[in-house]
């Protein structure tokens, strides 16, 4: 299954829902990285780093990441 790094305004209940569905399921609150104020460029290294898709609501952030960082999971 996929391994999946969620970000803070990723619902909870859905990360828990993938969960149930046999992802692995890591939340930017279970890393420590919540209430932070890291920047979206992190979250992403984060993500990378630790070999997860990241998922997030953010599109409008991350597309732009998307395009200047095409070496990632997802």
């Amino acid at each position: 299954m996929a391994r999946l790094y969620t970000n803070e305004n990723f619902p909870f209940q859905v990360a828990e829902e993938l969960r149930q569905l046999g992802h692995d399921v890591l939340t930017v609150q279970e890393a420590g990285n919540a209430g932070r104020a890291i920047p979206d460029a992190v979250v992403l290294a984060f993500s990378i780093q630790d070999r997860r898709a990241l998922v997030t609501l953010n599109r409008r952030h991350f597309i732009r990441l998307h395009h200047e960082q095409p070496d990632h999971q997802g």
